[in-house]
Order: C-alpha cells, then structure tokens, then sequence
C-alpha cells in the first residue's frame, strides 16, 4: 500500500472565538494530491475548480500552538475519508444498480435500462449532495491542524 502523506498548508487567518478553534488554510491542491503530482489523478476536480490551491477549514488540535502565516500539517481521520468516499461515490453508483435492476426486473429495453441507470446516478448524486450538506455531516469531515512545520528560522514545531 503507498504512504501517502498529509497535505500541508498556510495559514491564512485564525478563528480562536468559536469552538473548537479553526483556522482557513491554503493548501496547493496539486502538491497535496500524489497521483495529481504524477500527472494522473482521479477525477475529483472534473465537477470543481481546478485552481492550484484550495482554502479549507481546519480545525486547530488541542495543544498546537499557530499564527498567520504558519506552515501546518492538515489530516481528515481515514474513517472520515472512507466515509466521505461512501457517500460521494458509493450513493451514485447505489443508485446506478438500482435503476438498471429495476428496469431489468420490469423487462425493459436495454436503452430503458440506461437510461433507468443515468437517473439512478442522478439521484444517487443528488443524495450524496443533501447529505454533505447537513451540517453535522460536514463536521465529522473537517480537516485537523495536527502539526506546525518548522520553519526555516528554527523555531520549534508545536503538536
């Protein structure tokens, strides 16, 4: 299995009034991604933007000391990413089998079929959109800030 390692970023500004505190992010988009280094990539920016950094919303660790500016580590738990994978793509392709059965058990024409298939893949899509937009669904897929990189002027890491 390949390592593959967490994203880092800057620090674009703070939020310690909320709690948990939280911080925006930049992150370059093509660094943090393995297979968009090589060139392949997945597909995960076809329906979105495709800008080389992206601004997330992190929440900071407890015992992590950052400011403005800072590099950081951001890690999203690997429960929360097979989560968030079941959702985005598991729910479309749910829908996708379910509308061809459907359409197999009704004895339907193979064009029938596809097409009872492309409206299970829209709303298995639209489900996977309602559900990450409940906002307790997207708080269990909130990055978190575990690392302040050290910088170049040997200022120690907080964790």
């Amino acid at each position: 299995m390949q390592n593959i390692e967490s994203p880092h970023g800057r620090i674009v500004s703070l939020s310690r009034t909320a709690r948990p505190a939280h911080a925006l992010v930049e992150i370059d988009a093509v660094a943090a991604c393995p297979r968009c280094k090589e060139g392949k990539g997945c597909g995960a920016g076809l329906a979105g933007s495709n800008a080389a950094s992206r601004r997330v919303d992190a929440v900071i660790d407890t015992g992590v000391e950052v400011r403005e500016g800072d590099e950081v580590r951001i890690e999203l738990a690997p429960q929360h990413l097979l989560r968030a994978a079941m959702i985005v793509y598991g729910l479309p392709l749910l829908g996708a089998v379910s509308g061809a059965a459907v359409a197999y058990l009704a004895g339907l024409s193979d064009l029938h079929a596809s097409i009872a298939a492309l409206g299970g893949i829209v709303l298995g899509l639209a489900a996977a959109r309602m559900r990450l937009r409940a906002a307790q669904c997207l708080r269990q897929f909130t990055p978190t800030i575990v690392e302040r990189m050290p910088s170049d002027q040997g200022q120690p890491a907080g964790r």
